[in-house]
């Protein structure tokens, strides 16, 4: 009878232990390799005078690497993120430097994505959040 006591609490810790790193899996996969489009910035409709320039990024797990186009001009570098805890963080990378119309969105873009330390989904929305502040931005899938 001990033995089957062992065994069945044997199993059901392999069973927990497998179903947390199952649903720590499902969190990452939640905002890797998707193409996420800003919507907001600091709890405002982005307002574009070139609809062609929609901020957007993406996350590789790859290399830890994001890249997107920030409205105007393109960008990318690297990221950490722990998905148990929906923290993320956006190390500084590489920018084009071109001029255009929509250079404050992009300015306020590339503020948003490094000032973020945690991160949250609701459905097809990403939201990018400082400490427990508003949100700095939202996204939506692409």
């Amino acid at each position: 009878m001990k033995n089957l006591f062992y065994y069945l609490s044997a199993l059901i810790l392999m069973i927990s232990l497998v179903a947390c790193k199952t649903t720590t899996a499902q969190k990452t996969t939640d905002i890797t390799g998707k193409t996420w489009k800003l919507t907001e910035l600091n709890g405002k409709p982005i307002q574009l005078k070139n609809p062609k320039n929609n901020p957007y990024f993406k996350l590789d797990m790859n290399g830890m690497r994001y890249e997107g186009h920030a409205g105007c001009n393109g960008l990318g570098g690297t990221f950490e993120i722990k998905p148990d805890a929906m923290r993320i963080k956006f190390n500084q990378g590489m920018s084009t430097m071109i001029a255009c119309e929509d250079l404050d969105i992009e300015n306020q873009f590339t503020k948003a994505i490094l000032a973020a330390d945690n991160y949250s989904v609701n459905g097809n929305t990403l939201t990018l959040n400082k400490a427990r502040m508003a949100p700095l931005a939202k996204f939506v899938l692409q």
